[in-house]
C-alpha cells in the first residue's frame, strides 16, 4: 500500500538538504520536532511552494509553475496532475486538521492527517490509513507553535515527536500563496465528494490556477488566495462511472457559480458573513471550472468559466 508519510519523506529531506537553495530556515525544537520556516522569518518563494505543494499531496502529485493569460492579464500559474486523486487530496492535501490551543490556532494539511485520521469520515470514504515511523504536517500560520501542541501532535500521529516535521506557510508569502492555489484539484474533489460522487471513481486529475499576489495583510492574502481558485481555477478529472447523465448533474453543480454569493472578491463576502467562514455558502469553495471525463463512455462534461473582471478587482487591477 502506497504512503504518504513515506513518499512526502523523500521532498522533506531534499528540503532540509537544500534549505539554502529553497529560502527556508531549518530548526529543532525541545522536543526533537523539526521545524521548516518557508515564510514567517524565512524568505521562501517560489520553489519552496512548489515542493511543499507537492509534500501536501503524500509525494503522489506534480507541480509546475509557469505563466497563464487570463483575458488581458498574465499571472504566474501552478499546475498539478496525479494519478492518484482521491489519495492525494483527500487522503493527505486537504487541509482537514484544526489544531489549536491557548494562544495558536492553524488548519493542518498534508501527510500527518493520515496517520491521525483528521478528519475519519473522509478516511472511511476513501478506504485509507497510513503507516509509516514519520509524518509531516504543514501549517498555514506566521506563528510558530508551542511545545505541547507539538508533541500532542506526534502522540495522534502515533510517531515519536522526533520523526515530526512541521511546516509553516503564511498565507502572506509567496510559497503560501503558491501552496494554496495548488489546492485546485483537491478543492474540485472535495466539491464533488459533497454533491455525492464516490471520489475513488477518479482515477486521474489535473488543475491549474493563478498564483495570487502576496499582500502583507492578511485579509487581503487569504481574500485573493481564494480568489484566484473560485474566480480563475480550472479542474480537469478522468472517471469511471456508470451513468452520464447523473454524472452531467453532478458537473453542472461544482462550479463555484452555482454559489449565490459568486459574484464579488472573496474579502468581500467574507465581510458580509461577519468574518465567519461558517455563514459562507458551502457551494462556493469549488474551481471556476470543472470538467469531467467518463472512461466508460468517452463523454466529456464541462461547466463554469473564469471570471477576469473579479479576479482583476480581487488584486487592485481596474477593470
Amino acid at each position: 500500500m502506497l504512503s504518504v508519510n513515506h513518499n512526502a519523506y523523500k521532498l522533506v529531506e531534499e528540503l532540509c538538504d537544500k534549505a539554502e537553495e529553497y529560502g527556508v530556515t531549518v530548526s529543532k525544537m525541545k522536543s526533537g520536532t523539526t521545524l521548516i520556516d518557508a515564510g514567517v522569518q524565512a524568505t521562501g518563494g517560489f520553489l519552496v511552494g512548489k515542493i511543499i505543494t507537492e509534500i501536501c499531496m503524500g509525494g503522489l502529485g506534480k507541480t509546475e509553475i509557469l505563466m497563464k493569460q487570463y483575458g488581458d492579464l498574465e499571472l504566474p500559474t501552478v499546475f498539478v496532475t496525479t494519478d492518484h486523486p482521491s489519495l492525494a487530496t483527500l487522503g493527505s492535501q486537504y487541509a482537514g486538521w484544526q489544531i489549536s490551543s491557548k494562544d495558536f490556532f492553524a488548519i493542518g494539511s498534508g501527510p500527518a492527517r493520515a496517520l491521525a485520521l483528521k478528519p475519519k469520515d473522509i478516511y472511511e470514504k476513501i478506504r485509507y490509513k497510513d503507516k509509516a515511523n514519520t509524518a509531516t504536517v504543514v501549517l498555514e500560520t506566521d506563528k510558530r507553535p508551542p511545545e505541547e501542541l507539538v508533541v500532542q501532535f506526534a502522540s495522534e500521529c502515533k510517531i515519536k515527536p522526533n520523526k515530526l516535521f512541521i511546516i509553516l506557510t503564511p498565507t502572506t508569502s509567496v510559497a503560501g500563496s503558491v501552496q494554496v492555489s495548488g489546492r485546485i484539484v483537491e478543492t474540485g474533489i472535495h466539491k464533488l465528494m459533497k454533491l455525492g460522487l464516490d471520489p475513488t471513481v477518479i482515477s486521474y486529475a489535473w488543475g491549474c490556477a493563478p498564483i495570487a499576489p502576496v499582500h502583507p495583510k492578511f485579509a487581503h492574502a487569504m481574500g485573493r488566495t481564494n480568489d484566484v481558485i473560485l474566480y480563475g481555477g480550472v479542474a480537469y478529472y478522468v472517471v469511471r462511472y456508470g451513468d452520464d447523465e447523473k454524472l452531467e448533474q453532478l458537473v453542472c453543480k461544482a462550479p463555484s457559480k452555482m454559489s449565490k454569493q459568486y459574484g464579488k472578491p472573496f474579502r468581500e463576502i467574507f465581510k458580509e458573513a461577519d468574518n465567519d467562514f461558517y455563514k459562507i455558502d458551502p457551494r462556493l469553495f469549488a474551481p471556476a471550472v470543472v470538467i469531467i471525463n467518463n472512461l466508460e463512455t468517452g463523454k466529456v462534461f464541462k461547466a463554469g468559466e473564469i471570471d477576469i473582471k473579479v479576479l482583476k478587482q480581487s488584486i487592485g487591477l481596474n477593470t
